[in-house]
């Protein structure tokens, strides 16, 4: 068979992850990329060679004669072009996360249920090593039943990250609550089996709204100005214009199943890593490191004082590839899924849960804490979704053109 043809949609930070998917002769090639900036223009001919054809606008890859495109835009452009590319029977992979409202994710739902077009959405950490040791543990039942998880997110390169572009701003983001926590929230949702269905959270402005070196980069990437040797985080310099975005946010759900969760994020840690503790009526686990290697700790023989001598451990080597390996698995997953079908480890559903948590909690941290409830997805787009698109069209299917170009 032919190699899948593959576009993407956005050439800044996240467009790396593309390269996964150009393998030409081996099953899937990059053919066509479309960014209105120049110099992503030209990062696409050094990522994809000089054959790779570029444009502008997402609308020109729709006659392309493309199986697949993957939308990388910052986290605002995500809506419009999936809903084109979907409409038009494309096949869609979109970074986390989904949207940045509820009710945009819920429009590309059922959007693609309604044209029968496949959606992936990119929650890689479903893939990587140490979340899915975790899940192993958990349903082999070493802890019991899951009853409480909490994560600490240490965002240690916050202000490199999120406090000199876009993501700084409310109107691009939502919140970092959503936009970093998104990850957390469906790994969360994971292990817990269950949906957030009431938050209540609080968060503030601590470190980077008092910084007043301000600059507009909206000509750079990330890598042109990250510099980890830089601290405290007060001595960060060019920070965005606007930032009226939390840098420490904390919340509190309780799932649809009843388990409780816990979630805090700072962004001016020295250190850069997530710990997710899970508790159950059996015992509990944590890890230690995450992406760049962990050891997974049980505790689940007997009562005791403080001991670092847990009853399991399990040891995770650091993965090959950018996020310990997950992007490349996460990649090939969507190829295998735009190729075959049938059901995957990401699901667009859970990818909409974790938007509506992290929406729901900033509504109530910028409320003073005001308790939000979180409404669940229409059922029928929920069944969809959650019997693996089963009835989306196949990517050869010439139907799909015809009805709708």
């Amino acid at each position: 068979m032919r190699d899948l043809r593959i576009g993407v949609v956005g050439l800044g930070q996240r467009g790396e992850i593309a390269v996964h998917a150009h393998r030409p002769g081996a099953g899937s090639a990059v053919v066509a990329c479309a960014d209105p900036n120049l110099r992503a223009q030209t990062n696409a001919k050094a990522l994809f060679g000089s054959g790779v054809r570029v444009c502008a606008d997402h609308h020109d890859l729709i006659d392309d004669d493309l199986d697949a495109v993957m939308v990388l835009t910052p986290d605002h452009l995500h809506t419009q072009p999936v809903l084109d590319l979907l409409q038009a029977g494309i096949a869609v992979f979109v970074e986390k996360p989904l949207a940045i409202s509820t009710a945009d994710c819920d429009r590309l739902l059922e959007s693609a249920m309604a044209n029968r077009t496949r959606l992936y959405v990119g929650h890689n950490l479903r893939h990587a090593a140490t979340v899915r040791a975790m899940r192993d543990l958990i349903t082999q039942g070493a802890i019991g039943n899951v009853k409480a998880i909490w994560c600490r997110h240490f965002v240690g390169h916050g202000g490199d990250y999120y406090f000199k572009d876009w993501h700084a701003e409310r109107r691009y983001t939502n919140s970092l609550l959503l936009q970093k926590g998104a990850h957390d929230l469906d790994v969360m949702h994971w292990l817990a089996g269950g949906f957030s269905r009431k938050v209540v959270a609080l968060g503030d402005l601590a470190v980077y709204g008092s910084n007043t070196d301000r600059r507009d980069r909206s000509d750079q990437l990330m890598p042109d100005w990250f510099d980890p040797a830089i601290w405290p985080p007060a001595a960060l310099t060019e920070l965005n214009p606007v930032i009226d975005v939390e840098d420490i946010n904390m919340m509190l759900a309780r799932l649809d199943n009843n388990v409780l969760v816990s979630y805090q994020q700072c962004h001016f840690t020295p250190d850069y890593w997530r710990n997710y503790t899970v508790i159950g009526d059996q015992g509990r686990l944590e890890n230690f490191g995450d992406l760049d290697g962990a050891v997974i700790k049980v505790w689940n023989q007997r009562r005791s004082g403080y001991r670092d001598d847990a009853d399991q451990l399990v040891h995770i080597s650091p993965g090959e590839g950018s996020h310990g390996g997950a992007d490349a698995a996460l990649v090939a997953e969507f190829l295998h899924f735009v190729a075959e079908g049938g059901p995957t480890e990401t699901s667009p559903i859970a990818a909409r849960e974790a938007v509506a948590a992290g929406s729901a909690a900033t509504t109530s941290l910028r409320e003073g804490g005001r308790p939000v409830d979180i409404p669940a997805p229409d059922t029928e787009v929920a069944t969809y979704f959650l019997h693996g698109q089963a009835q989306a069209r196949t990517v050869h299917d010439p139907t799909a053109a015809q009805a709708t170009r």
